[in-house]
């Protein structure tokens, strides 16, 4: 059985690999993706998704 990470262990690993000349804006910029990331698998696992073609309906509308 897999052995659960904690969010802090995580983010701690995350900053761990960023390269040594990273500026606190861009470790932030990545654990904002990371976060983002994971919030959006945790929807897909709750079945919180939309169709491609709701998707695409959205998309159309942003870049107009």
């Amino acid at each position: 059985m897999p052995v659960a990470i904690s969010e802090k262990e995580n983010i701690l690993q995350a900053v761990k690999n960023l390269p040594d000349n990273t500026s606190i804006e861009e470790a932030m910029e990545r654990l904002y993706l990371l976060f983002k990331v994971e919030k959006g698998c945790r929807q897909a696992d709750a079945g919180q998704t939309i169709s491609h073609a709701a998707a695409e309906k959205r998309m159309r509308k942003w870049l107009k």
